[in-house]
């Protein structure tokens, strides 16, 4: 790639390390896909590695193996202490290398983040997120500990790993070794914040010598931890000093404990929130250092490397949802990228569920050598009935085999559902699917035909192949005494904006769709969106600047603009069922401005005073101007024709993906998977 790139020269000038030269500043951070964990999955971890490295990434991370059983996530979890072990990682290294990609293992010692009895931590604590407690460490477990680190690094460079990345962020065991709040130890790795650096340093040192000078070794160092008692900033810059001299490469930026209660990565955090923190220990260090969260186009990687605030960039998501982000950054065919939402839902979510990650807007994410597009041996010609995710991905992906596709909807424009998911506040980025699925139409020659419905007649008659029925749902009909009040409006009207709602307004149904109007209707409409920096900081008690531990200080967030009561028939907490890494914003946001979350609750009937309620063998009304229906769809499917209807006449096959297939609740990660698998196999 040119060192003089005409749209983002910054992104695209080589880094020379001095005995390696990096061809772009761009970064793959570290993500556990789950492919670590089984030695047989290396065949997979090395295509979807060889990918990104063709892909035109500068240098990339593989997700974190422990150096010992202590420290391993959980049981079986990746670890890389046996010279046994090197055989495979080859297998990864020389697929990479073979692309001309450089790449590097980040060693991860999780502390008492491990999930099972034997993990090990700076003092005897328990995680809020984790149910087993961990013990401290020895003196003596200490410095084994330190050995181990370098011993894994040793074993990666006989890998043919390119370096390492130290995890020292994120919550994780050197994490818990540096903040107070965690290290309460009186010997030499406790007490004074020299004591408490001393084991990363060392850890840093003794990789160092183990590996010799010509070996990239990254720190991950946490520039703002988010939780109390943590880290102060000139903590954070003593320690960056400090790693300097002993022998690191690199530094990259953590930001946030995993048990930190606020949002670091999800889809509502503004781009590039935590550059300033970045920044600071740019100032204070002669080696590179690399920026991290929510850096997903290429604009804004641009602007962080001219503005000075780091030396590279790191985009982990982002390379989940298109392994080629860096090539057409290059060649200035942004509008081409598949723009990571920062959703979570099938990276994350799928993580902290013990399964193999992937990418709810790039379901071949490390999947890529089970769900493959090759070229159609016969060309057929494919009806697409329905625009929303589930049509998107299967029209653009069957055209792009060879298919002649027809896509149709009854709409003005492509999305479906997302159209209503982007109105959301902090789900902005959800226009940047649907851009990407209009580049996509354009490019594959997906016959697109808008405000058009159409009939079956029109289907049987046009000599289609194949018929996909991708119509989405329906809102099914509540039992409910007084339905038909005027008081009463759906979600989707509210959230086109075909309704002026009242002050006070109840929402029946607490997923994700009931949240979500919850959070439209507590929002200011005259603010501009997206929410800025500044205001979502002091939202959330961020301040980056501040001397305070933690970079915590006390949160201002804006009051919601109704009153709003949110039920449910389940007795169980509101949210429960959300997104394991994202549903705790979605529920601290609401409480935050003030929701009135009501489970238990039976709907009696409503007529002018309100909606009737009975909760706890309690008789209430909830004296409201509107009730919003969020709760219940149905499979919308009046073109689908089964096998049994079909009969014996020859005709189109017909296939059922999307909300049109199962409607139990909205789910976009699914629908986008079932467009793609069905369009592979046609």
């Amino acid at each position: 790639m040119s060192s003089k790139n005409a749209h983002y020269p910054q992104l695209f000038t080589p880094l020379d390390l001095g005995f390696i030269k990096l061809k772009n500043r761009v970064v793959m951070g570290s993500m556990h896909t789950g492919l670590e964990d089984r030695f047989w999955q290396f065949p997979k971890m090395a295509a979807y590695f060889a990918e990104r490295a063709k892909g035109g990434v500068g240098l990339m991370i593989t997700g974190g193996y422990s150096p010992n059983r202590t420290g391993s996530l959980y049981p079986g979890a990746s670890t890389f202490n046996s010279r046994l072990d090197v055989h495979n990682h080859r297998k990864v290294t020389q697929a990479v290398h073979a692309e001309g990609g450089k790449i590097c293992l980040q060693i991860l010692h999780a502390g008492r983040y491990s999930y099972h009895p034997l993990s090990r931590t700076a003092s005897t604590s328990k995680a809020p997120i984790n149910p087993f407690k961990a013990r401290a460490f020895s003196t003596r477990g200490v410095a084994s500990t330190v050995k181990d680190f370098a011993h894994t690094a040793w074993l990666a460079q006989k890998a043919g790993y390119d370096g390492v990345e130290i995890m020292g962020s994120e919550g994780y065991l050197i994490n818990q070794f540096l903040a107070p709040a965690t290290n309460k130890r009186k010997d030499r790795y406790g007490g004074s914040p020299e004591n408490r650096r001393r084991f990363a340093v060392e850890i840093v040192a003794a990789a160092r010598k183990k590996v010799g000078p010509k070996f990239i070794i990254i720190f991950r160092q946490s520039m703002l931890d988010l939780v109390p008692n943590g880290c102060t900033r000139e903590e954070i810059i003593d320690l960056a000093q400090e790693i300097e001299a002993a022998g690191a490469t690199l530094i990259n930026t953590g930001i946030g404990w995993h048990e930190a209660r606020v949002p670091t990565i999800v889809t509502s955090v503004p781009r590039a929130a935590f550059s300033e923190a970045t920044a600071a220990v740019k100032k204070v260090v002669s080696i590179p250092v690399i920026a991290s969260n929510r850096i997903n186009m290429p604009d804004v990687a641009e602007n962080i490397l001219a503005s000075g605030q780091a030396d590279m960039v790191s985009m982990a998501r982002p390379m989940l949802a298109d392994s080629e982000w860096v090539i057409k950054a290059a060649d200035n065919r942004s509008d081409e990228i598949n723009t990571c939402i920062a959703c979570n839902q099938a990276c994350l979510d799928h993580t902290f569920q013990l399964k193999r990650a992937s990418c709810l807007v790039n379901p071949r994410a490390c999947h890529e050598t089970e769900l493959v597009f090759k070229p159609a041996p016969k060309t057929k010609k494919i009806a697409i009935v329905g625009a929303g995710p589930a049509g998107l991905s299967c029209a653009t992906a069957a055209a792009e085999c060879g298919h002649e596709v027809h896509l149709f909807d009854q709409a003005d424009k492509i999305g479906g559902q997302f159209n209503l998911a982007k109105t959301i506040p902090g789900k902005e980025e959800f226009n940047e699917t649907l851009r990407y699925y209009g580049k996509r139409i354009e490019l594959s020659g997906v016959k697109l035909k808008l405000q058009h419905r159409i009939e079956e007649s029109e289907l049987s008659r046009g000599g289609y192949d194949d018929v996909v029925i991708a119509t989405g749902v329906s809102p099914r009909a509540l039992n409910i005494l007084g339905i038909d009040h005027h008081k009463v409006v759906s979600y989707i009207d509210v959230l086109k904006g075909n309704v002026t709602i009242g002050q006070r307004v109840a929402l029946i149904g607490a997923g994700g769709i009931g949240f979500d109007v919850a959070e439209y209707l507590a929002h200011d409409h005259s603010v501009e969106l997206p929410q800025n920096l500044a205001s979502w900081s002091a939202e959330w008690g961020i301040d980056q600047n501040s001397t305070a531990r933690g970079g915590l200080v006390a949160g201002k967030p804006e009051p919601s603009q109704r009153e709003i009561f949110l039920l449910q028939r389940k007795a169980s907490a509101l949210g429960k069922d959300l997104g394991k890494t994202s549903g705790w914003v979605h529920r601290a946001t609401l409480k935050n401005k003030g929701v009135e979350m009501l489970p238990g609750c039976s709907y009696d009937h409503i007529d002018d005073s309100g909606l009737h309620i009975t909760q706890d063998g309690k008789q209430r009304v909830l004296e409201v101007d509107h009730i919003v229906i969020c709760a219940g769809q149905e499979p919308l499917r009046e073109l689908y024709q089964s096998e049994v209807q079909q009969g014996t006449d020859a005709g189109p096959r017909f296939h059922l993906i999307g909300g049109a297939n199962i409607a139990a609740e909205l789910d976009a990660k699914r629908a986008i998977r079932e467009g793609a698998e069905l369009a592979a196999s046609l």
